[in-house]
């Protein structure tokens, strides 16, 4: 099998796609809701056991036991190639503030962003000492929502009504801005209603179809997780 991370572009360009560095409890449920979303995951860790339970969610996930304090050992496995890396392992701390250094400032590195998981404010001010970009703190449902996050960067809350259906507040897709509601028709060509619409802080409910989106403004949409999903930009 062709591994998608190998590195076969031009030299000095990125790589979109995800790494994940530790998949226990938290960084497995990043990585299931990347790949519900359709994403590119490497994910990696230290773990033999903590790999082959990852498989058991999607067994054609790229995974791989690696060393993820070594600097070589991540390069190798492609992690440096790719523009976000998710360092989601807790302990020992060291390991998580070894990689997201090596993740930020290793010679060749091609990550933009380094989303690392602390468990507690000295881990957290020592993981941004060192370069991480943003800081999570741990939980199964904290991993789910960054992993929303990450392949749904307009999403900015959700209320899940059951298993199917939610209520979305997003940022008005780049593709709606400029046209009335009337013209895009979201019930019709993405199977989504209007609930408000406007800037933050002044929605309208029940907005006419004569409103006219304008860059920054919000909509509030409820539907199908599945059509949710695919609105343009989400």
């Amino acid at each position: 099998m062709t591994q998608w991370w190998q590195w076969s572009g031009e030299a000095g360009a990125g790589r979109g796609g995800f790494a994940v560095i530790g998949v226990g409890r938290f960084g497995s449920s990043v990585c299931a809701e990347l790949l519900r979303a359709g994403a590119e995951v490497l994910a990696v860790d230290n773990s033999q056991r903590a790999i082959d339970e990852l498989r058991q969610i999607d067994p054609a996930i790229e995974a791989r036991v690696v060393d993820c304090t070594d600097e070589e050992a991540l390069r190798a496995a492609g992690v440096l190639d790719l523009e976000t890396v998710v360092v989601a392992m807790s302990e020992p701390i060291e390991a998580s503030i070894t990689a997201t250094l090596i993740c930020k400032d290793a010679p060749g590195t091609r990550v933009k962003q380094v989303i690392a998981r602390a468990t507690s404010d000295l881990h957290m001010r020592m993981l941004q000492r060192v370069g991480a970009d943003r800081v999570v703190f741990p939980s199964k449902m904290m991993g789910r929502r960054l992993g929303v996050e990450l392949v749904r960067p307009n999403l900015l809350e959700q209320l899940r009504l059951d298993d199917r259906s939610c209520i979305e507040e997003i940022k008005v897709p780049q593709a709606f801005v400029g046209h009335t509601l009337r013209d895009l028709n979201l019930r019709k060509h993405y199977n989504v209603n209007v609930l408000a619409a406007g800037p933050a802080g002044q929605l309208q409910v029940n907005p006419p179809a004569s409103h006219v989106l304008e860059e920054g403004e919000l909509l509030v949409v409820i539907g199908a997780e599945e059509a949710l999903r695919a609105l343009p930009g989400s």
